[in-house]
């Protein structure tokens, strides 16, 4: 297969190259927005609305904040942990006015993992929610943090709401535990002092590393993946006509597109899009800080006449299960994306039946900032990840690293603007995951089409050989979730003293008269006999990572333990 396969693959209207050089930085794309679309609306939460023009203002006072009251330099790594609140496009944006590197971590970390991430990062700064700053009190002393800077959930409503808000969480919710973190500053604190101080701004250049994204470490200790300006402004360009597909039908400026964004902007792939791919276009991002509550998240969406929704399998599941969603008016919707995890057909297709807008799943990871495939819009194959994104190229491996013809599986490679630098301060791990001339191995399974889509098989690492073949996960998760009383399943491979392994699936059911036997049946109705479950658990849940993504390792080590 030639560099120029995919290249006359794409449809009507999708360039096969765009100009992934039209902005030096991140910070250049943010200062062109927000002038540009300085009375738009740009981000909402908790009932309150910023402007452009306010995100503007605001991150501008913490960006002046940063460089006139805590000794932070160019390049200097400063956490942020912090779910979908208005704060977080203030902190992260005037983080990197301040020509600081942003780490993103998780707000529901352990300890443990807190104080791996920030010592490894190197970090001198935090900007974490109350809620979690009784977990940061006890982790700074063991870091090299010096400036903490602590924030409440209402912190950026109006003055009357946010001492309700904050009230409440506090005092009746009970959320947040007594800390003490010597020294540290309440944000609202940070924005006054940074309006008394005057914000310089600072040179940024494409190469320089704009944002550490930690893998999610399921696989060994977290990485951080070192994501460039050119990194993120690139993946950024290769989206954009993807999502004008979808959102701008016209081709033309049609006003501010309402965006419904349940999931963390702390995930690269929430950040890319909603605060890059959304910004630059002047679209209108409702934050949802709290999916995991879908009687508050469906209360939120009453509220909007949504035109673009972002989520994952499981989040479309739920929703979808859920009879107050299923009555909500969907008639403004036209975009709807999937990334993260697999999408499985099921899912795709009642989301369709529900709201009568199809799901177009795309395919990245961290290393990729993260879009390295679409199904673009009105061009959807199910079951596939779609074409490689303009300016990227993609193969398929054996394990010997030679290439592989079109329709076998392989490990699929990437190579493209987009492709991080390299892992932080890990040299070695760089040289596993990236070639000498530039491909990413994913670590993926995949089969490039004779159409130019893609479909993956399966995470290498995950996939189970049962009696020397080959079952990949994702294919029996598909076969499993379609049966009419299954919410969501997992499979995993068990040892087998026979066969090596064999298939075991954990399922979560919505009929508690559903037995082992009859999803077992159900496969055998559509399986090779040897990709059959062997054995069918019953749970309340599945463990998942804070975006939703259920953890077949934790699954497969209970067994083997």
């Amino acid at each position: 297969m030639n560099e120029n396969f995919f290249s006359d693959k794409y449809p009507e209207g999708l360039p096969a190259t765009v100009d992934v050089d039209k902005y030096k930085s991140v910070v250049d794309v943010f200062n062109q927005s927000v002038k540009k679309y300085a009375d738009r609306p740009a981000f909402t939460a908790l009932g309150q609305t910023l402007s452009y023009g306010d995100v503007d203002r605001l991150s501008a006072d913490f960006a002046a904040y940063l460089q006139n009251n805590t000794g932070l330099q160019k390049g200097d790594r400063i956490a942020v942990q912090l779910p979908n609140l208005l704060q977080y496009p203030i902190v992260v944006f005037g983080a990197m006015r301040a020509g600081l590197i942003v780490v993103n971590t998780n707000p529901l970390y352990t300890e443990r993992e807190m104080e791996h991430q920030f010592n490894d990062s190197g970090a001198k700064a935090l900007v974490v929610l109350a809620q979690m700053a009784g977990k940061a009190g006890r982790v700074v002393p063991k870091t090299q943090i010096e400036n903490v800077i602590v924030t409440q959930a209402g912190d950026m409503c109006s003055p009357l709401k946010r001492t309700i808000v904050n009230f409440v969480i506090k005092n009746i919710r009970k959320e947040v535990e007594p800390f003490t973190i010597p020294g540290h500053v309440k944000l609202l604190d940070a924005l006054k002092a940074g309006t008394k101080t005057n914000y310089t701004p600072v040179e940024v250049a494409p190469e320089d590393i704009s944002v550490l994204q930690y893998t999610g470490g399921t696989t060994g200790v977290a990485k951080g993946a070192m994501l460039t300006n050119r990194n993120i402004v690139a993946n950024m360009c290769q989206a954009h006509p993807l999502f004008m597909m979808g959102l701008n039908k016209s081709g033309k400026d049609e006003g501010s597109k309402v965006v419904i964004a349940p999931l963390p902007l702390y995930h690269i792939y929430a950040f890319t899009v909603n605060c890059m791919v959304l910004m630059e276009t002047g679209n209108h991002n409702v934050l949802i800080p709290n999916p995991r509550d879908l009687p508050g998240f469906i209360k939120e969406l009453k509220n909007w006449d949504f035109n673009a929704f972002l989520g994952l399998n499981t989040l479309f599941v739920g929703l979808c299960n859920n009879e107050d969603f299923r009555e909500l008016d969907f008639s403004h919707l036209q975009l709807t994306i999937s990334g993260g995890m697999a999408l499985t057909k099921a899912a795709a297709d009642r989301w369709a039946d529900v709201t009568g807008c199809e799901v177009s799943e795309g395919y990245g990871m961290t290393e990729t900032s993260p879009i390295a495939s679409f199904n673009p819009p009105g061009h959807t194959q199910l079951g596939t990840i779609g074409m490689p994104v303009s300016n990227t190229l993609c193969k398929v491996i054996d394990e010997e690293g030679n290439d592989l013809p079109l329709g076998e599986a392989g490990e699929l490679c990437v190579k493209g603007p987009q492709v991080m630098k390299g892992y932080w301060q890990r040299p070695e791990a760089t040289a596993e995951t990236i070639t000498e001339d530039g491909w990413l191995k994913t670590g993926d399974m995949a089969v490039i089409l004779e159409n130019g889509y893609m479909k993956i098989v399966d995470r290498k690492k995950d996939m189970i050989i049962v009696s020397g073949f080959n079952v990949y996960p994702n294919e029996i998760e598909d076969v499993v979730a379609s049966h009419p009383d299954i919410v969501e399943c997992a499979a995993v491979g068990i040892p087998d003293e026979v066969s090596g392994e064999q298939v075991k699936i954990f399922a979560v059911s919505n009929n508690p008269a559903l037995t082992a036997k009859e999803v077992t049946d159900f496969c055998r109705e559509r399986l090779t006999a040897y990709k059959v479950p062997k054995l069918v658990e019953f749970r309340e849940d599945l463990p998942k990572t804070n975006v939703g993504k259920i953890l077949r390792r934790e699954l497969r080590d209970e067994e083997t333990a």
